[in-house]
């Protein structure tokens, strides 16, 4: 499968109804998620996360405890501080960033926290585990937002 940032999004936009449609049946066929992680890995040697960085630029992941202690401890400040400056509660009481885009992505797409970024990020965008068919409304939302994510949903069509 050929992959185009230009029109990726408008593509990914018109398939919706079949993707939440396809994600609510393929969650029920076995051994499906077993495709992932080589999906997974074709669709990154396609798409290049900094030139898109639309994650970064439009949701935000959840600060968890853990997170918050790393998060302040690699920029040197207290906890209290960094929550104070960066985050808010969100409506299921989560830590999420106060702004988008995130604070801590640069004009050049690079996170300037990445070495100790949220665990979310990390796992983001869940295309190589079985979370992918999970969570589907996440993954069928993911699928506007993210490109990997279209593509492998893309991909899994054509395999099934």
């Amino acid at each position: 499968m050929e992959f185009k940032y230009e029109t990726w999004k408008a593509e990914a936009i018109k398939q919706k109804k079949v993707n939440k449609q396809f994600l609510d049946k393929a969650k029920r066929v076995r051994g499906i998620e077993k495709h992932l992680p080589d999906l997974h890995d074709e669709a990154f040697s396609k798409i290049d996360c900094l030139k898109c960085a639309n994650c970064c630029k439009t949701i935000s992941p959840r600060f968890k405890k853990p997170d918050i202690e790393r998060i302040s401890k690699y920029l040197g400040m207290k906890q209290g501080d960094m929550i104070e400056k960066y985050l808010r509660l969100d409506e299921e009481g989560d830590y999420v960033v106060k702004t988008s885009p995130c604070p801590f992505l640069g004009s050049d797409n690079f996170c300037s926290i990445y070495e100790a970024r949220p665990r979310d990020c990390e796992r983001y965008p869940y295309t190589d585990s079985g979370e992918f068919f999970e969570h589907p409304n996440t993954t069928f939302h993911n699928s506007t937002t993210c490109p990997a994510v279209f593509y492998v949903l893309e991909r899994l069509k054509e395999i099934i």
